[in-house]
């Protein structure tokens, strides 16, 4: 009688919720620890360590005390015409090569996207410069444009089209268009992926339409295609042109931002002023500005990116 007592007893009493939410969220703080602490480490440690560096005049990685100077270092890092040529330079890269890269990349979508028999495996070939490390790929065209063994110029001189073998990377314009076709190599596959979704996304009977309409080729690209996949291409824009300011590793190993500083983009520009200029006040305060750009940029990208919900509902 005691035991059946005792046991509707607890039975009776309410149930707690909260202390099992409790044991879940310290299992939880638990399990996002390690994350956290490499996020920190890799991450909002050297964002905090840069901005003090942007506003001192640090020009030792061993140094432990500097004082501060506020934005003098944003105002010689300005005040240098290395540093506007440098930004030339990277519009000049970012402009060409997202520019190529889309038309080229909307091109190929379509290929991928037509119904042909082994389209897997084109696919998979297609996927392949891009699944390529930067630093190989870099390594792979310096190669390819090598003056004495390089195989373009066996190429272009077995076809006939030069006499003598040509210094693609000798001159400092030639050279930053030769990174520039590098870079196109390896990005578009990952654009024509990107806007491959959005041609997917496109009825087919909006197609059939436009035939019955008697419409061709070009007028169903002008007037079907490129409206409904603007919100697609507006994004990959965004992006690349994010991507493509930020560019430094191909340029590293390709020309190290020469000759003649040729192809020294602002990331590299960042690079040398800091590492081999030893100003690291300088370099943070150049890096702090390339933050503020990327910051811009990513709010055009997340502007568009809003505008394609929007137009999906």
């Amino acid at each position: 009688m005691t035991t059946d007592t005792t046991t509707a007893r607890r039975s009776q009493r309410p149930h707690r919720p909260g202390r099992w939410v409790a044991g879940q969220g310290r299992m939880a703080l638990w399990l996002l620890l390690p994350a956290v602490v490499v996020v920190f480490g890799v991450i909002v440690y050297p964002i905090i360590r840069t901005g003090v560096m942007a506003v001192t005049d640090v020009t030792s990685a061993m140094q432990t005390q500097a004082d501060f100077v506020g934005l003098a270092n944003f105002a010689t890092a300005t005040a240098d015409p290395n540093f506007w040529w440098s930004l030339w330079r990277t519009l000049y890269f970012t402009l060409v090569s997202t520019a190529i890269e889309l038309v080229l990349g909307l091109g190929l979508a379509g290929l991928l996207n037509l119904d042909l028999r082994g389209r897997w495996l084109l696919r998979t070939i297609v996927v392949i410069p891009w699944a390529v490390p930067t630093v190989v790929a870099g390594a792979l065209w310096k190669g390819i444009f090598n003056a004495q063994y390089g195989s373009l110029n066996a190429l272009l001189s077995q076809l006939g089209i030069i006499d003598d073998y040509q210094v693609w990377l000798g001159s400092p314009f030639l050279a930053l268009n030769m990174v520039i076709l590098a870079d196109v190599w390896k990005t578009v596959p990952v654009v024509a992926f990107m806007l491959l979704a959005g041609l997917s996304a496109i009825p087919g009977e909006v197609y059939e339409a436009a035939r019955l309409d008697r419409a061709g080729p070009l007028r169903t690209l002008w007037h079907i295609t490129l409206p409904l996949l603007l919100p697609s291409i507006s994004i990959v824009m965004v992006l690349r042109i994010i991507e493509a300011f930020k560019v430094f590793d191909i340029v590293y190993a390709m020309t190290r931002g020469g000759p003649a500083d040729g192809t020294k983009t602002i990331a590299y520009f960042t690079y040398t002023t800091a590492f081999s200029d030893q100003q690291y006040g300088v370099g943070s305060a150049l890096s702090y500005l390339i933050v503020a750009v990327i910051m811009i940029l990513s709010a055009l990208y997340l502007r568009a990116l809003r505008r394609n919900e929007m137009s999906l509902l």
